[in-house]
């Protein structure tokens, strides 16, 4: 029988350590040997708290005490996760078990330890993948913003040179008023207020491209969407009056808040917007008028995009949203590959429909924060 007990301690994936009330090792089995890397000899007739980490060993006798005198278990009959020590003084996490022999007197104690260390490589493997994926996506998403912004180089040349001559020539006639004399008192302020408020334009605008430009992590706020899309329009409407273009807001009246990057989201936006410019300005029927709207839905809020340009060819329709696929002869095709990435991390969907009577609807749907509005 006692052969059949070693047999069976042996053929035990995990450690098994039986230790009298002394906490001296009278059992360690095959497993244990392997897992902690000592020969029986060396372990049997000593305290177990050569198998423990440094501070539970000092701990370890304090314990047992403790249970003989008050009957409180702190470690026997719950399970929980302890490091343990090995021969050569490493230390690796295990699960432990721990249990008494019934009517064994002296008291004998059963511990059962299944080693975590792989699980725990395992977990710190995801955890640097899942990293370097976050890491390899912001950086696309960067460049893909780049390269947006790079698309409406002309447009924003235009916008940013507008309030510049402006200010340059509400300066000249400050300057030929001013050595009029006093009498042009009201002409030179009134210049000036003109100044400034060109300046703050021009502000303006450089503000918004650098943070679009700017590589980021990801930043997560309460965020109004009918306010994005009123600050998008800045740099947006630039791209649109070099391409003759007008931009149409429809806004909801109220909608609740979400969850999300300002950035990230104003990104998918410009890109969609993009779009349907290439869109209208590609076919020479086009009503060159872009909607951006929002409403409250069933999922919680939509922005969508509606262009009266060709619509979607069929060919491509199937693979819209997957990399690479486009049909602009110098497009990269990431574009809105990227873009549904980006509203699927923010947990919504990003997808087309055709619009009435002609053109293209693309349109992304967020939650909405509970209680947001």
């Amino acid at each position: 029988m006692k052969a059949e007990l070693q047999a069976l301690l042996d053929a035990c994936v995990d450690a098994i350590v039986i230790i009298d009330h002394r906490g001296i090792v009278q059992t360690f089995n095959a497993a244990a040997c392997r897992i902690f890397g000592y020969p029986s000899e060396e372990v049997l007739g000593h305290n177990v708290s050569l198998l423990m980490s440094q501070s539970d060993a000092q701990r370890h006798d304090d314990y047992l005490r403790h249970y003989f005198k008050t009957g409180e278990a702190r470690v026997i009959g719950i399970g929980r996760e302890v490091m343990a020590r090995r021969r050569d003084g490493s230390e690796f996490p295990v699960s432990l078990a721990v249990g008494r022999v019934a009517g064994a007197e002296p008291a004998r104690f059963v511990g059962l330890l299944h080693d975590l260390s792989s699980r725990r490589r395992e977990e710190q493997q995801r955890r640097a993948a899942e990293e370097a994926v976050r890491e390899a996506r912001e950086r696309l998403t960067h460049v893909a913003r780049l390269s947006t912004l790079g698309e409406m180089t002309t447009g924003l040349a235009h916008e940013l040179n507008q309030p510049l001559t402006a200010i340059a020539t509400y300066a000249r006639a400050a300057e030929r008023l001013a050595e009029q004399g006093p009498a042009q008192h009201e002409e030179v302020v009134s210049a000036l207020q003109q100044i400034g408020a060109q300046a703050l334009r021009a502000g303006e605008i450089i503000k918004r491209l650098r943070l679009l430009v700017r590589n980021r992590e990801t930043q997560e706020e309460l965020l109004d969407l009918n306010a994005l899309v009123r600050e998008l329009v800045i740099l947006a409407h630039s791209d649109a009056r070099a391409n003759n273009v007008q931009l149409q807001l429809e806004l909801a009246p109220v909608l609740p808040m979400v969850l999300g990057d300002a950035i990230q989201l104003q990104q998918v936006m410009l890109n969609l917007v993009r779009n349907a410019i290439d869109a209208v300005v590609a076919d020479a029927g086009s009503e060159r008028t872009i909607r951006l709207c929002t409403a409250p839905c069933d999922e919680g809020v939509e922005m969508c995009v509606l262009d009266a340009g060709p619509g979607i060819d069929p060919t491509i329709r199937e693979r819209l949203f997957e990399a690479f696929a486009t049909t602009k002869p110098e497009g990269t095709g990431l574009g809105l590959a990227i873009s549904r990435s980006i509203i699927e991390s923010h947990r919504g969907k990003l997808n087309w429909r055709a619009n009435a009577p002609r053109g293209s609807c693309f349109y992304f749907t967020l939650p909405a924060v509970s209680g947001g509005s």
